[in-house]
């Protein structure tokens, strides 16, 4: 029983993840105030159906507090302007970047695996190579102990 509780806490994390791409795209494209990107969120049962809502906001809200020294952690890795980079895998990168930095709770593997997974959702054809290799450098800068294997 332990063991289906946990897989619906990750299918429901994945959840929120997937919604906070949505969200945080918005957001960049809008740039709406938190609370009114967050209550249209709220607001549509449907869209947070099957998530953990708590993580959502609480990422969510940490991806856009934080976006400007998230966009500070990537700018050296990238291979363009950030103007350039696309919206899509911008807000894949906060919310990699962000977990990273702020949830130790996580392994590192699965926030890149996560990511990864998010950018074959939401990106471009080819954008998860992109994702994983930028997210492979900021683990590697903040998970120095957990990131010994990482292959550079």
């Amino acid at each position: 029983m332990h063991s289906k509780i946990n897989k619906k806490n990750i299918r429901q994390r994945i959840k929120a993840r997937q919604n906070t791409v949505q969200a945080l795209y918005q957001w960049l494209i809008t740039n709406k105030d938190l609370d009114e990107v967050m209550s249209e969120f709220e607001n549509d049962k449907y869209k947070l159906a099957k998530t953990d809502v708590s993580y959502f906001k609480s990422l969510l809200k940490g991806t856009i507090t934080c976006h400007k020294e998230l966009d500070a952690r990537i700018v050296n890795l990238l291979d363009r302007p950030i103007e350039e980079l696309d919206t899509i895998e911008r807000a894949i990168l906060h919310i990699g970047c962000y977990e990273l930095e702020y949830h130790n709770d996580i392994p590192w593997k699965s926030i890149v695996n996560e990511s990864v997974e998010l950018a074959k959702t939401f990106g471009a054809e080819d954008s998860y190579k992109y994702i994983n290799s930028i997210l492979d450098k900021v683990a590697k800068e903040l998970r120095q102990t957990q990131s010994k294997n990482l292959v550079s």
